[in-house]
């Protein structure tokens, strides 16, 4: 078997979230070539909330230590869904349980990496920034409408077409049919005319 190089790709957050229910923030910072040195890596996540000039931070996370700020708006409904068990962070999502309308705002993730060199050591960091609005009912996006449409124009041409196949066939099977009682009735009364003559040419020659 070859070998194969495994592929990454930074995917943007959904940017709506349903009142009272759970929600992903989706987060992403893909390491360069340089992050094959030792490193030491660690996000936060702050939060503005809407109508307000302030960042304030949700969390930090660590050495795989998830470290929570008291906040009430976020007390008891952040969840940690990024990267595990990995010397570096690439996967940064978190979950928001239980969404209120307390957490419609801007949100941004902070990536921050030190790396070490043989001579010296650089820190690089990355700001990832989403806007969240919470409504209240989920609005449809534009793709599952489209595919919708065509699924129901796709069930009306396939049943168009099935009975044109119908009809087509129907025609087809009269035809072969009444094909079929003329050819008998001519076969009938070809039958019968030649009978009339044998019965007549017996009858003369007695």
């Amino acid at each position: 078997v070859s070998s194969a190089w495994a592929g990454c790709v930074e995917v943007d957050s959904e940017t709506e979230a349903v009142y009272e229910e759970t929600f992903k923030i989706s987060g992403a910072s893909l390491a360069s070539a340089a992050a094959k040195s030792p490193l030491r890596p660690f996000t936060e996540w702050t939060f503005r909330q809407k109508g307000t000039e302030e960042f304030v931070k949700i969390l930090r996370y660590e050495n795989e230590v998830l470290q929570l700020e008291e906040d009430e708006r976020f007390e008891g409904r952040v969840v940690w869904n990024g990267s595990r068990g990995t010397r570096d962070l690439q996967d940064l999502s978190i979950f928001i349980t239980n969404v209120t309308y307390n957490h419609s705002g801007d949100y941004e993730c902070h990536v921050y990496r030190l790396l070490f060199f043989e001579n010296y050591e650089h820190n690089t960091t990355v700001v990832k920034k989403i806007h969240l609005e919470v409504v209240d009912k989920a609005n449809r996006d534009m793709a599952s409408i489209v595919s919708e449409i065509m699924m129901y124009v796709l069930i009306v041409v396939l049943t168009i077409w099935l009975v044109a196949e119908m009809v087509y066939c129907y025609k087809k099977i009269a035809a072969a049919t009444e094909a079929a009682a003329q050819e008998n009735a001519s076969e009938y009364l070809a039958i019968t005319s030649e009978s009339k003559e044998n019965c007549t040419g017996v009858q003369v020659a007695e």
